[in-house]
């Protein structure tokens, strides 16, 4: 049997987790993120500004939750420096990237050494109605209000109300897909 064939009562040696009132049994963290590495996911900046501060990190945890009123939700690792800031200030900003947005995912992901603020050096930064930076390049910004909050596992999710939406310019978008960058 193949790792991705893994069921949670095929191994002796999966993972119980703490879901609700009783433990739930799941497959093992590496073997869940071998799996996700092969989900193809558009690749997003969010941003975040407001009495907390100003910062930004990459996420392909993005989803639409609702067109009634319309509501997204994204994923934040609790241990993100992004996200204390992004509960603070109450608002966030879904900048998803354009085919040519793998240097800017890469400085938002943390990967070349820019920290901060320095992270908003590269790009072209307006802000909408929530103040959150906006990425000029992106294919399409969402400008959200935070709603509501849930912990689970150890990342928040959090539902943000989309107060204004911007469309960039078109052409393909660029997706994260066997821990490789692609367009779509």
């Amino acid at each position: 049997m193949s790792w991705i064939d893994q069921r949670p009562d095929d191994a002796m040696d999966g993972a119980f987790t703490a879901v609700g009132p009783e433990a739930v049994r799941t497959v093992e963290p590496a073997v869940f993120r071998e799996a996700m590495s092969r989900l193809g996911a558009a690749v997003h900046v969010l941003t975040t500004a407001g009495p907390g501060g100003k910062a930004g990190t990459t996420a392909t945890a993005v989803c639409s939750v609702s067109d009634a009123p319309p509501t997204l939700l994204v994923c934040l690792n609790r241990r993100s420096q992004t996200n204390p800031l992004v509960v603070e200030n109450g608002v966030f900003c879904v900048n998803t990237l354009g085919h040519d947005g793998a240097d800017i995912a890469d400085i938002f992901a943390g990967r070349t050494g820019v920290a901060g603020g320095d992270r908003f050096a590269s790009g072209e930064w307006l802000t909408l109605s929530t103040g959150s930076p906006v990425l000029a390049s992106a294919v399409i910004a969402f400008d959200c209000r935070i709603i509501e909050v849930r912990s689970v596992g150890s990342h928040n999710v959090f539902f943000g109300a989309v107060e204004t939406v911007r469309a960039g310019p078109g052409g393909p978008a660029l997706v994260y897909h066997d821990r490789a960058y692609k367009q779509v």
